[in-house]
């Protein structure tokens, strides 16, 4: 979701800066970058370590998603194409889930942007065992759309999340924002999600 669906990094960024102002830690955007794509315990401990605060990763956590859900629910910055792309794989009944190392309670905000039945299925952080970069976000995903990971198709941004589709079996377009991704012999590429249909997505994964 954050930085596929929406452009939400920014909003994590800007939050982790106040965290250590708050709390008198250190910060860089370097640190931040860091981040994308992992589960938010694990940026918990990260940001821990590195911002020298004194808070649990647990607290880290619910304060980071304090500051970034109230931000969406003033506003969603959706990433180029993102939504049509999403109406139009509605529109020829592909089963879309969505696999977010997100929790819950910020994505929920999110999806009231959108209809309803957009996605058959929902993965977040906090209800997964191991979050991005092991598979099992993506193995979930697939079994609760009731197809194999081989012949599922995955969006990402990031590095963490490409392995994490990538070792569960799915073909993965990679779609870089924030940082840069590495070649894969699993990965497909492309600037930007604007003008995709469901039928180049099917052409992305070798299938008629």
């Amino acid at each position: 979701m954050d930085g596929t669906l929406v452009d939400t990094e920014p909003y994590w960024i800007d939050t982790e800066f106040e965290l250590a102002a708050r709390h008198g830690g250190r910060w860089s955007k370097e640190h931040a970058l860091n981040l994308v794509g992992n589960s938010l315990i694990e940026s918990g401990r990260y940001i821990r370590e590195h911002m020298g605060i004194d808070l649990e990763p647990a607290e880290i956590v619910e304060q980071l998603l304090d500051g970034v859900v109230a931000r969406v629910e003033q506003s969603v910055p959706w990433r180029p194409g993102a939504r049509e792309l999403l109406e139009a794989l509605h529109q020829a009944d592909v089963p879309c889930a969505l696999v977010t190392m997100s929790y819950r309670r910020f994505v929920d905000p999110v999806l009231a942007w959108l209809p309803e039945d957009s996605f058959r299925a929902i993965v977040t952080g906090d209800t997964v065992s191991r979050g991005k970069p092991h598979p099992e976000p993506y193995e979930k995903a697939a079994a609760m759309l009731g197809v194999r990971p081989e012949d599922c198709l995955a969006i990402e941004d990031s590095n963490t999340g490409a392995r994490s589709a990538e070792s569960a079996g799915c073909t993965v377009l990679v779609v870089p924002n924030h940082v840069p991704v590495l070649d894969g012999p699993g990965r497909v590429f492309r600037d930007s999600l604007a003008g995709l249909d469901p039928a180049q997505l099917a052409e992305l994964r070798g299938v008629s």
